[in-house]
């Protein structure tokens, strides 16, 4: 995203604990928990480059009355994908922006993602298509692909769903003099 939106940028990981943190953040919102575990991956990267400016993100999914974490395996996958056809489910994309070792910017952005009541067979093509890359995704879909098709409606920005709240981080980046505005 944003080397198409024309940012130069160096990816590095982040060596954090998500468990961890999940583990210690229970008394928070999936927003607020995403905006955290994007806070503690910022400010990993910016520990260790304290000039860089960092950008952290992640994503949570709350479905059903809870938070799902990545499935584990393709059976877990499909699983996953039926108890959500034909429902929705939110999608929270947090990011913050780290530099000299401390968060100077945080925020996050909300997509509903109604998926439609897709077919086993489908399900199954899917799957296949896609492989082993949907245990990356929280939500054992990629909608920039074939995922597309799982979905009837989404309600919010198409990069919040891919993973990051971009609009609002242009905007930081730009009004902290680090691109051109």
């Amino acid at each position: 995203m944003l080397e198409n939106a024309g940012v130069a940028f160096e990816a590095r990981a982040a060596d954090v604990d998500e468990a961890a943190i999940k583990a210690v953040s229970t008394d928070l919102d999936p927003v607020a928990l995403a905006v955290r575990l994007a806070e503690a991956k910022a400010l990993a990267v910016s520990r260790d480059d304290p000039d860089a400016w960092v950008l952290g993100s992640d994503q949570t999914l709350a479905f059903d009355g809870g938070l799902v974490s990545k499935a584990a395996s393709l059976e877990a996958a499909r699983d996953r994908l039926r108890a959500m056809r034909g429902r929705t489910h939110t999608l929270h994309s947090g990011a913050a922006l780290a530099t000299k070792g401390q968060v100077v910017w945080s925020g996050a952005d909300t997509a509903r993602m109604k998926m439609r009541d897709v077919s086993d067979a489908f399900l199954e093509t899917y799957l296949a298509a896609e492989g082993a890359a949907l245990l990356s995704c929280v939500g054992a879909y990629r909608l920039e692909g074939m995922g597309s098709q799982l979905f009837e409606a989404v309600e919010g920005d198409f990069f919040t769903v891919l993973g990051l709240p971009l609009w609002p981080v242009l905007a930081e980046l730009r009004r902290a003099g680090v691109i051109a505005s």
